[in-house]
């Protein structure tokens, strides 16, 4: 007999969703870095542990658009709720909720689902100081479980799963068994280089950055040969992604290629150009070449 659940990941942007993301199915699948929605589009991550198969859908941050981009984020945040069995509302211990998150749980509780609040990161705080924000959660809203966790460490996953298993239903599998990802590898590789781009590059430059795959071919299962093309939104931005004497465009390439290899399992051969895009945030056809539309976007 098999059971299945489909749950939504939210919260405001650095609260560790993508980094929760990654520990709950056990691979990197999405970008993490301290630079605020780092999370671009919904992405789904599976995790089959025999009988039980867990859908998570990993959600921007939730912040007030401030381009066609962030408009269409928003988006997804919305319509995601209306995808799921179950929404995981992920927050930090700061003592009380802040008005996006208030603002967020009445968008959930139009849903009518059940909805667990995870206090991220309880490894950088004491026990005691995470008290507060347990009482601020349980007056704000009926979670069906508040449990502080550390995407981090670990710490709580196994209280979570336990939780989730009274919410679970008889279904088939909505993923074959080996599952990780909705994503391409495409997608992926893209993912893992921008993620190096946000770690290295300074506040005003990352979220104007594109990331498309234009090559990506194997050479008889030795060499993989990944090609992609890094767009900036403005033109003064192109010689601070290629850094003086394209110092930092190859540590860039050096990083990303690590983590490309680590997850393909084979020698990767990785180009990087840069091109500029003008304002390519607010143009909704260069969203969708760009590979940040989903199909239920429209």
């Amino acid at each position: 007999m098999t059971k299945l659940i489909h749950l939504a990941i939210l919260g405001m942007p650095n609260v560790g969703k993508s980094t929760l993301l990654n520990r709950l199915v056990g691979e990197k699948i999405a970008a993490v870095s301290p630079k605020a929605q780092t999370t671009r589009t919904r992405i789904t991550g599976v995790l089959t542990k025999g009988e039980r198969q867990y859908v998570f859908l990993d959600t921007p941050g939730l912040l007030k658009p401030q381009n066609r981009l962030g408009e269409q984020m928003a988006k997804q945040i919305r319509s995601t709720l209306s995808d799921v069995d179950c929404a995981l509302f992920v927050t930090e211990s700061v003592g009380k909720l802040r008005r996006p998150e208030e603002a967020l749980l009445a968008r959930i509780r139009e849903q009518e689902i059940p909805v667990i609040a995870l206090i991220n990161k309880c490894d950088a705080v004491n026990k005691a100081g995470i008290l507060p924000m347990i009482d601020a959660l349980a007056q704000a809203y009926p979670f069906a479980a508040i449990i502080p966790v550390s995407a981090k460490t670990g710490e709580g996953i196994d209280e979570l799963f336990d939780e989730l298993e009274p919410l679970m239903e008889e279904s088939p599998f909505s993923f074959e068994a080996d599952a990780l990802t909705d994503q391409s590898e495409r997608t992926l590789a893209s993912e893992m280089i921008r993620e190096k781009l946000l770690w290295a590059l300074s506040d005003e430059v990352p979220h104007g950055i594109a990331v498309v795959i234009e090559n990506f071919s194997s050479e008889r299962g030795h060499l993989l040969h990944i090609g992609a093309v890094i767009y900036c939104e403005k033109a003064s931005h192109k010689g601070i992604v290629i850094g003086k004497g394209g110092a930092l465009l190859k540590e860039v390439g050096i990083r990303a290629r690590e983590d490309l290899e680590a997850f393909f399992g084979e020698k990767v051969d990785l180009s990087l150009w840069v091109r500029v895009k003008e304002n390519w945030r607010d143009r909704p056809s260069l969203i969708a070449d760009f590979g940040l539309k989903r199909d239920d976007d429209e």
